[in-house]
């Protein structure tokens, strides 16, 4: 049987890789969106059933960090979890169809910044859940 930390970091790897697929999936539509080959009603549909998903599942993880006393795990996770809850709180975390050219720039940055992001949490995540069991097997 696994230790709790290590179960922990497995579903943070698991957790990681779901959220770095749904990035590619939306850099890949927005840029669908810049060769016309979808619509904007039709992408913010798409996009808009995915983003509060999105958010959830990185404050459930940012939480169960918290709770197990995952300090470091935490800390790396809070400016994501702050700046998700801001974009909540303002109204501003789900795409307009009438405003999506105007915004598309900086929502397809705001995509590669979350997909870096979540592409190094992965690895760190990996590397922790090694870390715990090979300290659990010691």
């Amino acid at each position: 049987m696994m230790p709790g930390e290590a179960m922990l970091f497995l579903f943070a790897v698991i957790m990681a890789a779901l959220l770095l697929f749904t990035m590619v999936f939306f850099v890949i539509m927005f840029s669908d969106l810049e060769c016309d080959y979808i619509n904007p009603i039709d992408l913010c549909n798409k996009l808009n059933q995915f983003v509060l998903p999105e958010m959830g599942a990185h404050a459930f993880l940012f939480f169960m960090f918290l709770v197990n006393g995952s300090w470091m795990s935490m800390i790396l996770n809070l400016p994501l979890a702050a700046y998700n809850v801001k974009k909540v709180m303002s109204g501003r975390h789900m795409y307009d169809a009438t405003e999506i050219f105007r915004t598309l720039s900086q929502h397809k940055k705001e995509c590669f910044i979350k997909l870096g992001f979540y592409l190094i949490c992965f690895f760190f995540f990996l590397y922790r859940m090694i870390v715990a069991l090979i300290a659990a097997d010691s």
